[in-house]
């Protein structure tokens, strides 16, 4: 694809405000894109008002494997939008970079999944099998677009999966999983100068911190690429005045996996846990989990991550380093399929994502375009 129009695509996909929301926008950008092309079958599924996964299809000329490519169109919060040196939903450019929230994680990686689409369809490239490109919601808040697409079945039939977040331009093969969970306490009020008349929900808060910190010391199995299994209280919340024995106060905490420590057996004793301190008589302790992702298990030796790793380090001219992620996606959700695959998650992008002055340099996002297509038309022979 002409490289005017490749950025031009990206440019117009930074513009739109999709910031934990309204991906319906971005996801009629990306129809609109393919209106000409009648081979490309697209199917949009919506989440909730203003969201919508889009789904897009397109058949070789022989039949074959069916590789899947993946990108979300959500974005995080631009924070203080006066402390960017480029607008954050401006697509601005200069001759190295391109600016924008989402420009790194992950509409350069979704920009490139589609032109390259786009390139197979203009040109009428040859392969044998199916590429099919998820396009997802809520990525950035709980992989529930990719959770929907899987269990509605359209990642049944992949042979491999290609998730384009940001890499460094290196070859993922394996990534953490999450659990973020709350914990509510509930006590009851009174006067802080009678504090036995009430029950303090903040202390039983206290309580279960020394425990679950107790029981996470426990898990010393180090996984030898993404390492130890890693605990953390992010957020307590409580009380009404500083006079007021509190009633109510919540604690978050956020706990990253590893593939040594499943995610059930984790949440099964956070909640064993809990049951035990609920059989104390002060304490009325209540647990939920918010979209827990599972760890991403890998094997770096596999033929199609050894593929990826051939054709980036051909295309870059470099050795590519095929290494784990300490981070979670989509992948989380697509390995729920009716099959097993191999996953390479692999992407232009840096670690600007989720900061101010966002930015993807030039360079990756056309060497991505090129190494995706190379990949594809490699395994879809």
């Amino acid at each position: 694809m002409d490289k005017n129009k490749a950025l031009e695509i990206l440019q117009n996909l930074l513009k739109i405000q999709s910031v934990n929301d309204r991906e319906a926008e971005v996801a009629d950008y990306i129809k609109l894109l393919f209106d000409a092309y009648p081979a490309a079958q697209v199917t949009e599924v919506n989440y909730a008002p203003g969201r919508s996964n889009l789904v897009i299809t397109i058949h070789g000329e022989r039949p074959g494997k069916m590789l899947g490519l993946a990108g979300h169109m959500d974005v995080v919060s631009p924070g203080r939008i006066a402390a960017w040196r480029h607008p954050p939903f401006a697509g601005e450019m200069d001759q190295q970079n391109i600016y924008g929230r989402g420009a790194s994680d992950m509409k350069g990686g979704l920009a490139a999944l589609i032109c390259v689409l786009l390139d197979f369809l203009a040109n009428k490239r040859a392969f044998a099998g199916t590429i099919r490109l998820f396009a997802t919601i809520g990525e950035e808040t709980g992989n529930y677009g990719a959770a929907q697409l899987t269990q509605q079945g359209f990642a049944d039939d992949l042979a491999a999966l290609i998730v384009a977040e940001p890499s460094q331009m290196q070859v993922e093969f394996t990534h953490r999983g999450v659990i973020d969970y709350e914990l509510n306490a509930k006590g009851k009020a009174a006067h802080s100068a009678t504090p036995d008349s009430g029950n303090n929900a903040i202390d039983q808060l206290f309580c279960f911190y020394q425990a679950v910190t107790k029981l996470m010391a426990t898990k010393t199995k180090i996984d030898p690429i993404l390492g130890p299994l890693l605990h953390n209280v992010t957020q307590i919340v409580g009380g009404e005045q500083i006079n007021t024995i509190p009633a109510q106060a919540r604690l978050y905490g956020n706990i990253r996996t590893t593939p040594r420590y499943p995610n059930r057996d984790i949440m099964a004793e956070l909640q064993s846990l809990v049951a035990d301190l609920n059989q104390q008589p002060k304490n009325q302790l209540t647990l939920r989990f918010h979209y827990p992702e599972r760890p991403l298990p890998g094997n770096p030796q596999a033929p199609f991550v050894q593929l990826f790793k051939q054709v980036a380090s051909r295309a870059l001219g470099q050795e590519v380093a095929v290494v784990g992620d300490g981070g979670a996606t989509d992948a989380s959700e697509f390995i729920r399929a009716a099959q097993k695959f191999p996953v390479v998650i692999f992407g232009p992008g840096n670690t600007s994502g989720h900061q101010i002055n966002e930015y993807l340099t030039i360079n990756d996002y056309l060497a991505a375009m090129t190494i995706y297509q190379q990949v594809i038309l490699h395994f879809l022979r």
